[in-house]
């Protein structure tokens, strides 16, 4: 498999809506749809439509897997699914819309290509609507789907579509949203989630959702401009055959590493080049995101675990002071003064929180200066400064060397996600 097809393949998206909007059937059509259902499961769901009073196969009770879920009519937490249809492969995070879960989408949405924000056709774009692209914003998502579901209770109405999409373009505008599409359907009756809706919305030219996901180009998305390779192991075999072997194990974050590239290694910045890169299977010609490899050096120079290897031209900032934007995910409030550990890539410094500089008002998307603490599930503009240098880039640039995670020294518990606005040198 070459370099680029097996970065290619997988395809992670988040899903995303209000309690009505109709996530788990889309989730359920999506499964049902692409065949991936087994046929003791699908008995299990028409068995429980049947006692539930439905003369039609709910097809939401085959994603909300928790009993409390699904008592209580919501999503509580981020589930994973997989599924594979002949053109790719998917990793589907199940996110739940309330606010008191922003934490949990947050999570689900950190690793995701696309987002796929549902929508009432009935209601078009509330305020559940604009807090969910507000964090498919903030997190750089590269793509945003905007699933108009229920058009079958609007009589497939293009003229309402086409309202709905005028307010979306609003606030894509407002929210400097990626590559966002609107694309209407009805989960509930199968319209254009799998199959397409020539018979219900012939004004309709485009794909239906899957295909549309199937033919999404990912493979640009990754940074591969600049070169970044946090080390995460030092490879010294002891034996005799292998003594003057040394080789820097991890994943590669960013850029295209090849042999013969020059090198600085972070904070030190100590200069080597890439004598040879290795695979599991053997030497590599060229290794990308997010491949993990082990790069040899031509110097035997000092590297550790949690070092970064990067491009001489094109370095990352080494800072002692960054200003992130933090979605704090702890019972406990975050206030300023406080002590904190914090993980980036392979590396673990402390921190200080000097600045609560703002926080959102998650309902208007208004910042709020100044504010006493964070609390639970809000996301606020932050001052922190380092114990040690760590080696950084705006996470609007790098998704991954611009993210964080924040850690309670006490408990060891993550308590909140970072991602780097600007650094100080």
């Amino acid at each position: 498999m070459s370099a680029t097809s097996s970065a290619t393949d997988l395809l992670r998206l988040v899903t995303a809506g209000s309690v009505d909007d109709g996530k788990s059937t889309l989730i359920g059509r999506l499964l049902y749809d692409s065949k991936q259902i087994m046929v003791d499961q699908m008995e299990h769901i028409e068995d429980a439509s049947r006692r539930r009073g439905h003369d039609y196969v709910d097809l939401a009770l085959l994603t909300d897997g928790l009993r409390a879920e699904r008592e209580q009519g919501i999503t509580i937490d981020v589930a994973y699914r997989s599924f594979v249809t002949p053109r790719r492969r998917f990793q589907l995070a199940d996110a739940p819309g309330h606010v008191q879960y922003t934490r949990n989408m947050v999570t689900g949405a950190s690793t995701a290509d696309v987002a796929v924000i549902l929508l009432d056709a009935r209601q078009g774009v509330v305020e559940q609507t604009r807090r969910h692209a507000y964090i498919a914003s903030i997190l750089e998502i590269p793509h945003v789907v905007f699933a108009v579901n229920k058009m079958d209770l609007v009589d497939f109405s293009q003229a309402r579509f086409d309202e709905i999409v005028t307010e979306l373009e609003q606030l894509n505008a407002q929210l400097g949203t990626h590559d966002p599409k609107a694309i209407p359907m009805s989960a509930l009756k199968g319209d254009n989630v799998v199959e397409g809706c020539a018979e219900s919305m012939p004004w309709w030219d485009a794909p239906p959702l899957l295909e549309f996901l199937e033919q999404l180009e990912i493979s640009t998305d990754r940074n591969l401009e600049d070169r970044r390779f946090p080390v995460q192991w030092v490879i010294r075999p002891m034996s005799d055959e292998h003594h003057d072997y040394r080789g820097y194990a991890g994943r590669v974050a960013s850029g295209i590493w090849q042999a013969g590239d020059e090198v600085v290694v972070l904070p030190s910045g100590l200069r080597s080049r890439v004598e040879a890169i290795d695979g599991l299977e053997g030497p590599l010609e060229a290794a990308i995101p997010p491949m993990s490899i082990t790069i040899r050096l031509a110097d035997d120079v000092d590297v550790s675990r949690g070092n970064m290897l990067a491009d001489p031209a094109r370095p990352p900032v080494v800072a002692r002071e960054v200003e992130a934007r933090v979605c704090w995910m702890s019972e406990r409030p975050l206030e300023p003064r406080a002590k904190i550990g914090i993980k980036h890539t392979t590396r673990t410094v402390r921190g200080l929180v000097e600045e609560l500089v703002s926080v959102v008002d998650i309902h208007t998307l208004d910042d709020v200066e100044s504010p006493a603490k964070l609390e639970l599930n809000d996301i606020g503009l932050a001052r922190l400064r380092l114990s040690e240098p760590l080696c950084v880039d705006p996470y609007a640039e790098n998704r991954e060397t611009g993210a964080f995670i924040l850690i309670d020294e006490a408990t060891n518990d993550t308590v909140g996600a970072g991602m780097i606005v600007t650094a100080t040198p």
